[in-house]
């Protein structure tokens, strides 16, 4: 049997280790890229789910304390509508909604937020072509 001549064409096992390195390097780099992006999707699905958990405790406060007064006033009309304290209670049942509905808006979309899936399934693969390797 005969070998063949090595061409000058032909990679070195220093060029063949320095690619695969410089290919490892490139894959690595891009898994946290995607990490990155997929962290950065759900942290804004987060913070919107946090602001409005937050408006929902703002409009508890300042409606209960503010407009609520101004409502019960209309609704008892100088004394020809409803009593005050029939009026109050009523103001307060409908802020008492708004708020558990901005509240169950809010909890939904906390509960969206995710773990990056996709650049940990292929950190997983990329470990397994690794070990192969």
């Amino acid at each position: 049997m005969a070998h063949e001549p090595v061409q000058d064409s032909d990679p070195t096992i220093g060029r063949l280790v320095s690619d695969a390195s410089r290919d490892v390097s490139n894959l690595i780099r891009n898994e946290i890229r995607l990490a990155k992006s997929e962290i950065r999707v759900s942290a804004r699905t987060g913070g919107v789910g946090v602001g409005l958990l937050a408006a929902a405790a703002f409009f508890a406060m300042m409606a209960l304390i503010m407009l609520s007064v101004a409502i019960a006033y209309f609704i008892n009309w100088n004394g020809k509508g409803l009593s005050l304290h029939w009026a109050f209670l009523i103001v307060f049942g409908c802020y008492l909604l708004v708020t558990a509905v901005l509240g169950f808006v809010g909890i939904r979309k906390v509960k969206r937020v995710r773990a990056p899936e996709k650049a940990i399934a292929q950190a997983g693969e990329a470990k397994q072509i690794l070990r192969r390797g």
